[in-house]
């Protein structure tokens, strides 16, 4: 359970990327299957080359920006439908990230990283594993809440409420969306890159399918949560990954096939999605029973 826990928490680095494109700007972005490896490549490599944990970090970082910014140029600059453009750079960025791994798979069992200390200090696999991993997911969850509500945070906001609005007051759009789009990927190759660092290797196929978990961590947390306001739709979608991972080990001890999991996530983020639509019409039923009567 301390390790469904921790992956929840890393994951939930990945659920504010997906809150960001999804929740914020409303773009259905699938270049998260392929930014999460690219990611988690990079910061291998880097590693392997002898950088120092933290920069190998950055690294993944980065290159998961620089695929988000060429989804969103493709989808702003080239006039490309949004969900075509991130299918367009995922199918891209399979053959890129077996490039920089030179293979499909790279282990970082023998490599220090940002987890060594905590793994030599037998940390991990203890209750203060999730605990560390948790304050550094909330400093992330803070800076998400902070730009949210600056000046350009706002735009990002009114760019996904309402496009041609923001373009009235003079908001370039195609600049927000790519900077939305970009900062999203960014988490999500952050996320890779902590999570290759974790389990000790980089592999092609990790990020296969990550879209369904971003989109189930979002969709639960929030349906528990709600989204009325920024810091608690933050705070919802970091839980939802929790809780997605807890669901999907609960899963397992059950006894259920681990090949499964992808259809068990997909049915996860269908009921999430269906269940306040059915609360809203229970509600209303008995509304409406009402006014009947008064009648």
């Amino acid at each position: 359970m301390i390790g469904a826990l921790e992956f929840g928490l890393l994951y939930g680095v990945v659920a504010l990327g997906v809150y960001l494109t999804f929740r914020v700007l409303n773009f259905p972005d699938l270049t998260v299957d392929g930014s999460l490896t690219t990611g988690a490549a990079t910061a291998a490599m880097a590693l392997m080359a002898g950088w120092n944990p933290i920069l190998a970090t950055i690294a993944g970082f980065v290159t998961g920006f620089i695929a988000g910014m060429i989804t969103g140029l493709l989808h702003t600059k080239g006039k490309i439908d949004g969900l075509l453009a991130g299918i367009l750079t995922m199918i891209a960025l399979w053959s890129i990230n077996l490039r920089i791994m030179g293979g499909a798979n790279v282990p970082l069992l023998r490599t220090d990283n940002l987890f060594s200390p905590m793994r030599d200090a037998g940390l991990l696999g203890t209750w203060a594993g999730p605990a560390i991993i948790a304050v550094a997911v909330a400093v992330l969850g803070v800076l998400v809440v902070w730009l949210l509500n600056t000046d350009i945070g706002l735009a990002l906001r009114s760019t996904g409420d309402n496009g041609p609005m923001v373009q009235s007051f003079g908001v370039s759009t195609d600049f927000t969306k790519v900077l939305t789009i970009s900062l999203s990927n960014g988490f999500v190759g952050l996320a890779g890159a902590l999570i290759a660092q974790y389990q000790g290797f980089a592999d092609i196929s990790m990020g296969i399918g990550l879209i369904v978990i971003g989109l189930a961590s979002v969709i639960l947390g929030q349906a528990i949560f709600g989204q009325r306001r920024v810091w608690l739709a933050v705070l919802a979608v970091i839980i939802g990954a929790i809780v997605y991972r807890l669901i999907i080990f609960a899963a397992l001890r059950l006894g259920l096939d681990p090949n499964d999991m992808k259809a068990i996530s997909a049915i996860l983020v269908v009921i999430a999605m269906l269940v306040p639509r059915w609360k809203a019409k229970f509600k209303r039923k008995p509304a409406a029973t009402a006014s009947g009567k008064v009648g």
